[in-house]
């Protein structure tokens, strides 16, 4: 099933996942033993992120630092098929602009399509970690609306091979991110909800939240985009802070607001145990209030961990 048939056959407030693929080297047994504890909860679909490649620096014999590319996550192709074998439930596996030309772009489109995939989230993927700034390939995409088109054109048989005889149509889902607290390089909110809307219009069917820890910021998103015409379903994000390291990271990584109560109470925590167990309330407050709102599904970001948000969910469940 699609997301958005998902969304439209449920009653009551669900919740999803997502799964970041295991290192290069680890077996995918920690995918599974992730997964093992959390399906008691019957997510409707699983998300499993995209990671493009990313630079590191290795010191070279002469003490300089030399820049080197590196994929630590490859295989989400691979592991959407098989955690879709394994536990019968629908995936939506992650494209992204980076790392991808447009001809790539189609083969794993087309590769999703034959392992019977039909739901996708489209997003850009982030910046170089070095410089901040996002460098698209040669021939690839540069904005999340671009790759989002070509996704589209596929869904009405348009490859990028023009003299193909009757080509067969994809039938993909697409969803994109949304940001209540707006983009981190968006200048303002007006333009990140314009932006947002043409992504709506050139054929996004649900959208997907970055994270936030204040239900305000998300309920006047949701109702910012309500009234500029986008229509489609949201669903909000979630991610417990479980590191008191999270009090400064999050922010300076992801842009987001930690609410003073919530810092002031991590400020307390004595180690990262009690951190833990004050993200866990935390969250399952602000999944409460989501549902009491009418969210049709929450979206956990896991992060590689289960264990507390298996916590949240018998909480909320």
């Amino acid at each position: 099933m699609k997301v958005t048939e998902h969304i439209a056959s449920g009653t009551g407030t669900r919740i999803s996942f997502e799964i970041l693929p295991p290192t290069k080297g680890t077996s995918i047994s920690t995918i599974y033993d992730t997964l093992d504890m959390l399906m008691d909860f019957k997510p409707p679909y699983l998300n499993i992120t995209y990671h493009q490649t990313e630079i590191d620096l290795k010191k070279r014999p002469d003490g300089l630092l030399e820049p080197r590319i590196v994929r630590k996550r490859p295989g989400t192709v691979a592991m959407s098929a098989a955690i879709m074998s394994r536990y019968g439930v629908d995936v939506v596996p992650h494209l992204i602009c980076g790392g991808f030309t447009r001809e790539e772009t189609e083969d794993a489109l087309i590769d999703l399509h034959y392992l019977g995939i039909n739901n996708l989230l489209v997003v850009r993927g982030d910046g170089n970690p070095l410089t901040g700034r996002f460098v698209p390939e040669k021939n690839g995409h540069e904005h999340a609306i671009d790759l989002l088109k070509q996704t589209v054109d596929l869904n009405h048989g348009k490859y990028l091979e023009e003299d193909l005889i009757n080509p067969e149509a994809t039938d993909f889902c697409i969803g994109v991110a949304g940001y209540p607290e707006k983009h981190l390089e968006a200048p303002n909110a007006e333009s990140d909800l314009f932006y947002l809307k043409a992504k709506v219009e050139a054929g996004a069917e649900y959208i997907v939240t970055q994270m936030f820890f204040d239900n305000l910021k998300f309920f006047s998103f949701r109702d910012a985009c309500r009234k500029a015409g986008i229509t489609v379903p949201i669903i909000p994000g979630l991610k417990p802070v479980s590191i008191k390291k999270h009090l400064n990271l999050l922010p300076q990584t992801f842009k987001v607001d930690i609410p003073p109560l919530l810092a002031g109470e991590i400020d307390k925590c004595k180690d990262n145990e009690a951190v833990r167990q004050v993200g866990i309330e935390w969250s399952v407050e602000q999944a409460r209030e989501l549902m009491r709102n009418d969210v049709p599904i929450i979206h956990f970001f896991t992060m590689g961990r289960a264990d507390n948000i298996r916590k949240i969910a018998e909480n909320i469940l």
